[in-house]
């Protein structure tokens, strides 16, 4: 692999990595919203959080896979 490809791969794994650490950071957040509010949520605000949680750390997720891809080839 030449240089500019090497060059490409670093900033690549550097996007996916802050991508990656912004869907965590939210997907906690969402968790930490859920256990402050506790029972003044309503079912239907519970769920919608749990809901965006699990998307933001299956999108976490895709972005960590990405860079374990990319560094296998």
């Amino acid at each position: 692999m030449g240089l500019k490809e090497e060059l490409v791969k670093t900033i690549d794994n550097a996007g996916d990595a802050l991508s990656e650490a912004g869907h965590r950071v939210t997907a906690g957040t969402e968790k930490a919203t859920r256990e402050a509010a506790g029972d003044t949520m309503t079912p239907g605000d519970k769920l919608g959080s749990v809901v965006n949680e699990g998307k933001e750390n299956l999108l976490a997720g895709v972005d960590k896979a990405k860079v374990d891809i990319r560094n296998k080839t």
